[in-house]
């Protein structure tokens, strides 16, 4: 099982845009790719704008397939719209 934690720094005047964003469109559409496991957004108890989320995948595979879907790719602009910038980083879970 693999676990990507993506940190996003969003516009202060559209963190509710994005928070509405991950959970009316991205979410549902990544629930419907095969291997999803579950994905949590959170928000940092220090800033109002800094946020993780966190996505769960069985396998490498699984979350690269999401990552290069046409739906992925179609959500992206929406997505950037409302960050000044985002990080990466990829776990693999180990229990």
């Amino acid at each position: 099982m693999i676990e990507r934690h993506i940190t996003f720094n969003v516009y202060p005047d559209r963190t509710d845009a994005f928070e509405h964003f991950i959970a009316s469109a991205y979410l549902p559409a990544m629930a419907k790719s095969a291997g999803f496991v579950k994905c949590e957004l959170l928000r940092e108890a220090d800033s109002t704008t800094r946020y993780q989320l966190v996505l769960r995948f069985e396998d490498a595979d699984s979350a690269a397939v999401w990552r290069t879907s046409e739906v992925h790719q179609a959500l992206q602009p929406a997505l950037k719209a409302l960050h000044v910038d985002m990080a990466i980083q990829g776990y693999q879970v180990i229990s």
